[in-house]
């Protein structure tokens, strides 16, 4: 299956799919056994690439950067797309598995704080009978050291799970997919951020309706306000500008890749 197209938001490629399309690719991969990992981008990824090019390399190099946030759907449709719509980590994850339930989907959780994988596993396997969750590991709040390497890729290697899925924020999930990839065996990642603490009630999701209006930022800084201050006053402001400028033509940002990175 060919690649969906990207659309050029501040130099990083965002895909141009939907739900349907994102599981259409999904189911393609693990069917044929493709190494990838999905970036689930949103204006914070975006905003930290710009003086991170390393970042920026890896969001262009996913197998899937998805539009995460209104923003990157707006813009997307700026540029022309008719296809593109929201794609959402925390809801792109249970449809994910509820989709591997009959396929027989083997699902790993890495991330959240102590016993938030566990209780992860738990809560959606309640959800979805029939799933499987055939691993968890919870890392330290460091670079794992060679020993817990190891430790991982034997757990990694015993469970043999199709999705590996990777709560640790932006942009340090990002960081981690591409590196541990080719180590453990598993075919594709996914970096979920907060849809570790969404799923297990530790943190309220904002309403559909502020979702929608792509104001959910303003309801997470009102829930979390000492952690997240700085995140949406050091983004939201030179994201518009930066926006604004590309739109107009004012500046031009390199053109993004279309092809898979090669495992």
């Amino acid at each position: 299956m060919e690649p969906p197209k990207r659309i050029n938001v501040l130099g990083v490629g965002i895909s141009e799919i939907n739900y349907d399309t994102a599981l259409e690719q999904i189911r393609a991969a693990i069917v044929e056994r493709r190494k990838g990992y999905v970036a689930v981008t949103g204006v914070h990824g975006v905003s930290e690439s710009q003086s991170d090019p390393a970042l920026r390399n890896i969001l262009n190099e996913s197998f899937l950067t998805t539009p995460d946030g209104v923003p990157m759907v707006w813009l997307g449709k700026l540029a022309g797309s008719s296809a593109i719509s929201r794609v959402y980590g925390p809801d792109l994850m249970l449809r994910v598995l509820e989709d591997g339930v009959e396929r027989g989907w083997r699902h790993f959780f890495f991330g959240g704080g102590d016993g938030v994988a566990q209780e992860l596993r738990d809560a959606l396997t309640a959800r979805f009978p029939g799933l499987q969750v055939v691993g968890t590991y919870t890392p330290p709040f460091r670079p794992l050291n060679d020993a817990e390497e190891a430790d991982l890729a034997r757990q990694v290697a015993e469970a043999r799970p199709d999705c590996f899925w990777v709560g640790l924020g932006t942009p340090k999930q990002e960081r981690f997919m591409p590196k541990y990839l080719p180590r453990l065996e598993t075919t594709l990642m996914f970096g979920v951020g907060a849809a570790f603490d969404f799923h297990t009630g530790r943190v309220r999701q904002a309403p559909s309706a502020l979702q929608k209006a792509g104001l959910e930022w303003a309801f997470r800084l009102a829930v979390e306000p000492k952690r997240l201050w700085r995140r949406y006053l050091g983004n939201n402001p030179p994201f518009i500008g930066r926006a604004f400028l590309q739109l107009t033509g004012l500046r031009r940002y390199p053109d993004v890749p279309h092809q898979l990175r090669p495992w």
